[in-house]
Parts: C-alpha cells; structure tokens; sequence
C-alpha cells in the first residue's frame, strides 16, 4: 500500500519534493491548511527559507497542528530548512523564529555560508545501500550538537569543514542539511517511505 505523505507547501522546493515521493513509491498531497495535514500519514518540510516557512504556518494555522502530530509520532522528513524547523534550538536564529521541533539538536542556520558558497559533494550516508549519496548544500544548516538519542547518519566528507553533522535521524523524524530531491538520488526518500510504513 502506498502512503500518502503531504509536502508542506508554503514556501520552497515542494514540487522536487513531490516528484521524489512519487517515484520512491508515495502518494504525495500539498499541505497549506490544517485539513489538509489531517489526510496524510507523514510530513515533508522542504527546503526554503525557514523564517518565511515558520511565518506563514503561522499565518496558516499550521504551527501547532503540525506540533502536535509530531508529537504523536507523525514522521517528518525535512531538508535543509526543514532541518531547522525539525530543531529543538538553533543558533544564529532571529529572536522571534519559533520551530516544529522533535529532534534533540542545535541546528546553526546558513552554516556554510552564503548562495554563493553553495556546493556538492558524495558522501557516505548510513543504512542506505548503493554507494555515496550526492549531497547538494545550498545556504544550508549543519548540527551543532546531538542528543543521546538522535543517530548521527552522515557527515561532510572533505574540506574545512570535514566532520560537520549533515543527517540525523530520531525515531521518526529525518532531517538532512543538504537537497536529495534536486539531484535525482532518492534513496533518502525511499528511507523516509520505509520510515512511514513501519510507523
């Protein structure tokens, strides 16, 4: 049986989102109202700008729905600011940015710099077969620092940087700082459909 897995559809790269769903074997459902969120079974926050995406699910009436079916278990999946928004405390935040929550990390915002600065690498990414995973980084976070019970499932493979915390996975939350749905690899994707179905 398919799950059906809405993409919060606010701000962002939804549509990449959808697509990788699809293919990695979900039905996949636009999320902007609050009764929409009720029809699916798990969450994608995708990739954008956080603070825009924390404003307008505000604005939407979607904060604390989504809250709660974290809460309850619902697994979420988010990318790049969608790991920020999966954060339970982040650095170089505005005072005012609130998130969803559910992950024991400190996320620090835009870490590896500015558009311009925006890279791609392979790197090995745990419980995922088929070789290293193409890891596109675009003002993206990185963690900081991770709870006792948060897996740490893959890090920067090379540079200055080598080492830095790029997915996390606790219980059925998933977050990576970098875009799997743009660069046509969608293992994680499939991951997060395996996640769904055991839950």
């Amino acid at each position: 049986m398919s799950p059906t897995i809405g993409v919060l559809a606010l701000q962002g790269d939804v549509r990449e989102h959808v697509r990788a769903l699809e293919t990695a074997g979900a039905t996949s459902l636009a999320v902007r109202r609050p009764g929409e969120l009720e029809k699916v079974e798990a969450l994608v926050l995708p990739g954008g700008e956080s603070t825009t995406i924390d404003k307008l699910a505000r604005f939407f009436g979607l904060r604390d729905p989504v809250r709660a079916r974290i809460a309850a278990g619902m697994p979420v999946y988010g990318s790049c600011a969608g790991m920020i928004l999966l954060a339970e405390r982040l650095l170089d935040a505005p005072p005012d940015q609130e998130t969803f929550g559910g992950i024991d990390i400190t996320v620090r915002r835009n870490a590896f710099g500015r558009q311009v600065e925006s890279f791609e690498e392979d790197i090995e990414f745990a419980h995922l077969d088929g070789g290293p995973v193409r890891a596109a980084y675009i003002r993206a976070p990185w963690v900081e620092d991770a709870g006792n019970a948060v897996e740490v499932l893959a890090r920067v493979g090379s540079g200055s940087v080598e080492g830095r915390i790029v997915a996390v996975r606790q219980g059925n939350l998933l977050a990576t700082s970098f875009h799997p749905e743009i660069t046509g690899d969608y293992r994680v994707h499939r991951l997060f459909v395996e996640i769904v179905r055991a839950a």
